[in-house]
């Protein structure tokens, strides 16, 4: 099932002209390259399509397939402004009429999930088309937690993985992400992840979102969450604070459509993994409250000392709290008010925090989806606090 994302003021794009689709492909093993290019033969005739693989070599299997060498870029376990950079020029010299942009472990995407992804952009007036993956209720917490809420509330957009590994763009999303990307690239920052929800957004392209099923989210190479967390937050806090002007303007919310999947019952031990969660959380409230306080206003700091002394298994992070937690550290971020790295690192000990408390309260029979939907709502409702703190950064300073 396809949600679309309705943007006021959208232009539908003529009939999209060209010889094909233009599948650009991560680096994999040569066992998952074949893979993944039987899949493609299963879906679409030869002639209409075009290849880009760092990993393509001469006596490829699919020998009907036109493949081509595509620039290398390092592994890694999300779209990169460099691969961005590299798509659009490929596929404005070969005429191609999309783009599908595959990341690592895509071959464990069936046939029927990869047409979906190609006939989206191929045959809908959609720019930007982003799979939903059914992902287990505990992967994937940073983009549940942050980047979906911040999405959402922010842009207007319902699309559940804002930093989604595959990708349809059209060529006009395609040039305009490469734009996005050049200054990365140019900065030698080529590995900086990008927000195509919220350049499409801004440009009033309209989004598509469709169902793809399971899907292995390629773990990090290496980073741990210190890394990842303020890695991909930081590219965000940036990306919105690029793009203030523009959702600061009201945008209607699309109108909810999926289904929800029922709850699942708990698979492994919740109090042998909340409590060095906990345990991180209690000992950053003693170690951190210089920083904290730097960001937070004293409500805040307060609701946080008396959770800390709450009792793990009855352990809760309001939403509403959370929210303004996230929408303050943004704040602190674009007032630079300290050292980035420094604010983003005191951001991991309150994030841990809102995974244990999301744990209790999913281990008590909620269902996941609608706890983290209920999230999503709080950043909704608070916004006009970001606003209003954006604008008068002073105002509510104590």
């Amino acid at each position: 099932m396809a949600t679309t994302d309705s943007i006021p003021g959208v232009i539908t794009p003529c009939a999209r002209t060209g010889r094909g689709l233009l599948v650009v492909l991560a680096a994999m093993a040569q066992e998952q390259l074949e893979s993944v290019l039987a899949s493609l033969t299963d879906s679409f005739p030869a002639e209409d399509l075009l290849v880009a693989s760092p990993d393509a070599r001469p006596g490829n299997s699919n020998s009907s397939l036109r493949i081509l060498a595509a620039p290398a870029a390092d592994a890694c376990w999300t779209l990169t402004a460099a691969e961005f950079a590299n798509a659009y020029p490929l596929a404005a010299k070969n005429e191609a009429r999309a783009i599908l942009m595959l990341g690592p472990e895509s071959c464990l995407l069936a046939s029927s999930e990869l047409r979906g992804l190609a006939n989206a952009v191929l045959t809908t007036p959609a720019d930007l088309v982003v799979p939903s993956y059914d992902l287990p209720p505990r992967a994937g917490l940073v983009n549940s937690a942050i980047l979906y809420p911040l999405t959402r509330a922010l842009f207007a957009s319902r699309v559940r993985f804002p930093l989604a590994v595959d990708l349809g763009l059209s060529l006009r999303m395609a040039e305009r992400m490469a734009g996005a990307a050049r200054r990365f690239v140019v900065s030698n920052q080529g590995e900086a992840p990008l927000w195509p929800v919220n350049e499409a957004t801004v440009a009033g392209f309209a989004i598509d979102q469709v169902e793809v099923g399971r899907r292995v989210q390629p773990p990090p190479a290496g980073p741990d969450l210190n890394t990842i967390l303020p890695l991909v937050t930081g590219a965000l806090f940036s990306d919105i604070d690029a793009k203030a002007a523009s959702w600061q303007r009201f945008r209607p919310l699309p109108s909810a459509c999926d289904v929800l999947p029922e709850p699942q019952a708990p698979t492994t031990n919740a109090a042998a993994e909340i409590s060095p969660m906990l345990q991180a959380f209690r000992l950053a409230c003693t170690n951190l409250q210089e920083i904290w306080s730097i960001v937070l206003p004293p409500h805040s700091l307060l609701a946080l000392k008396r959770l800390s002394a709450t009792d793990a298994a009855v352990f809760r992070m309001p939403d509403s709290l959370w929210a303004r937690i996230v929408y303050d550290f943004l704040l602190a971020h674009r007032l630079r008010r300290i050292n980035r790295g420094h604010l983003l690192g005191a951001l991991i000990p309150l994030y841990l925090a809102w995974v244990a408390s999301h744990f209790n309260i999913t281990d008590s029979g909620t269902n996941s989806e609608h706890h983290i939907e209920a999230v999503a709502a709080a950043f909704e409702a608070d916004k006009t606090y970001l606003v209003s703190r954006w604008r008068w950064p002073d105002r509510f300073n104590p």
